[in-house]
């Protein structure tokens, strides 16, 4: 079979994720002191938005288009590095079946309808928590969500990121099946300063 007929149709998948990755634990469990990401004190950033099925995700899309420079800069308004914003768009975007400039503003869109809780956003000391009350917490400053709406993502005990389900039209839905939480009862957040 020739490698073409296995790669995935850009624009065919059932919904969106929106990854918001905690960036202290990115930048100490990839080690990536250098990244420019880890330069700055960020807390949630906008990993990426994902096409998404109810069971697994489209990948191998095609290359899709040049982003311009104008366009990376953009997406770094609520992206964290060029780096991050080339990848999503190789790995991701392509798959989404839109143009370039409209999904990075369909991922700004997205990260901008999650309201961050005030008290993740400059987090000065490491944080011991539960998953409960985290998505308490995103609940509580998003009404529209619900717990099967979000998962969340750890490194070992440590916070990785969080995955909000969103559907085509950027609305909060409820997460296919193979999207679980991946973490303990208690979790860790390391510092954002």
């Amino acid at each position: 079979m020739p490698l073409a007929a296995l790669a995935d149709t850009a624009g065919r998948f059932d919904y969106y994720v929106l990854s918001l990755s905690w960036s202290p634990q990115y930048c100490v469990s990839e080690a990536r002191s250098g990244d420019t990401q880890c330069t700055r004190p960020y807390a949630f950033v906008a990993h990426g938005l994902w096409p998404q099925n109810e069971r697994g995700w489209p990948k191998d899309c095609g290359r899709g288009e040049y982003l311009s420079e104008s366009l990376i800069a953009s997406a770094l308004r609520f992206m964290p590095s060029r780096s991050l914003v080339i990848h999503e768009w190789r790995a991701h975007g392509v798959c989404s079946g839109l143009a370039a400039s409209d999904y990075f503003a369909a991922a700004e869109q997205a990260y901008r309808s999650i309201h961050i809780p005030a008290h993740y956003r400059e987090l000065s000391q490491p944080l011991r928590t539960t998953v409960a009350r985290i998505e308490a917490d995103f609940l509580m400053e998003n009404p529209k969500l619900r717990p099967e709406m979000i998962s969340t993502q750890c490194s070992g005990r440590y916070l990785r990121e969080l995955r909000i389900c969103l559907t085509r039209g950027l609305e909060p839905r409820t997460c296919g099946i193979d999207l679980r939480d991946r973490c303990g009862k208690d979790v860790l957040l390391r510092p954002s300063r």
